[in-house]
């Protein structure tokens, strides 16, 4: 196949959008790599460079060994893993009566989840706090999943219903043929076909309950459940001196999870992101 002059152009113009993407995407990462290898002196350097002059791991012993970041990454993975695990199980069924259900009901129930996403977190935080208080929930990892699940449940039940519209109804009505009821079909036949879409929105889920900072803030207090984001704030001093090199050590080592899970199911992740763009 001949490829004419303003085709090869158009497609190095592409790639080279592309790079530079790639780069304004990962230049964060690199630039936190950078500083989390460099010294005490090239840290207060005035015109710092990109790539360390005398490269130290010291940092990341600093950032492993001072401040516990193991067993905070620990609470951070069990906490995570329970809200995706939670909040998929409860928004799958959810999911599926909303996207097969017609009416008014149905569309007030689609506009109240989108509409309590706006609500600001300062607006809720002190009446969760006295609830989850009343419930004796506070300083608990169940608490903060509690809290978790109530806030990611509605954007992930909002992305679930999208992709459960995109799978054909005949291949329900056929199993309802065959005597099959509602949770059979929703059992057999509409989540093996949602599985990437699931394994999307569960890692939305986690990704969300990884990063929080604010809600945990606010109902953790004993130090032995800190989750990591609470962990890397530690390493800014009560007045204000922030110690640069053990905090982007410790930052890179909390981003390397994330990174990973994309990796490890980056398939997975594109097919949901596709079956739920397509509507059968």
């Amino acid at each position: 196949m001949i490829v004419s002059p303003r085709q090869k152009t158009r497609r190095t113009a592409q790639y080279a959008g592309l790079a530079c993407y790639i780069l304004f995407l990962g230049f964060p990462l690199l630039w936190m790599l950078s500083i989390s290898l460099k010294g005490p002196q090239e840290l207060v350097e005035l015109h710092p460079h990109l790539i360390p002059q005398h490269i130290t791991l010291a940092n990341y012993g600093t950032g492993l060994h001072e401040n516990g970041i193991p067993h905070a990454a620990w609470n951070s993975f069990k906490v995570s893993s329970l809200t995706a695990l939670l909040t998929t199980a409860i928004a799958l069924p959810a999911a599926y009566v909303f996207a097969r259900q017609k009416g008014v009901i149905a569309k007030l129930g689609l506009g109240w989840i989108l509409l309590s996403q706006m609500f600001p977190l300062i607006l809720i935080i002190i009446p969760l706090f006295l609830l989850l208080r009343h419930l004796h929930l506070t300083d608990s990892h169940a608490g903060l999943v509690f809290v978790y699940v109530v806030w990611t449940l509605p954007f992930i039940l909002w992305m679930l219903q999208s992709y459960v519209r995109a799978i054909p109804r005949d291949l329900e009505e056929a199993a309802m043929v065959d005597g099959a009821g509602r949770l059979t079909v929703l059992r057999t036949v509409i989540a093996p076909l949602l599985l990437p879409g699931i394994v999307v929105t569960s890692l939305f889920a986690f990704i969300q309950a990884w990063n929080e900072f604010f809600f945990a803030l606010v109902l953790l207090q004993t130090p032995n459940l800190t989750t990591l984001p609470l962990l890397l704030a530690r390493f800014v001093g009560i007045e204000g001196i922030v110690r640069l090199g053990p905090l982007a050590a410790a930052a890179l080592l909390a981003t390397l999870p994330s990174l990973l899970i994309f990796s490890l199911i980056q398939r997975w992740l594109t097919r949901g992101v596709l079956s739920g763009a397509v509507k059968g």
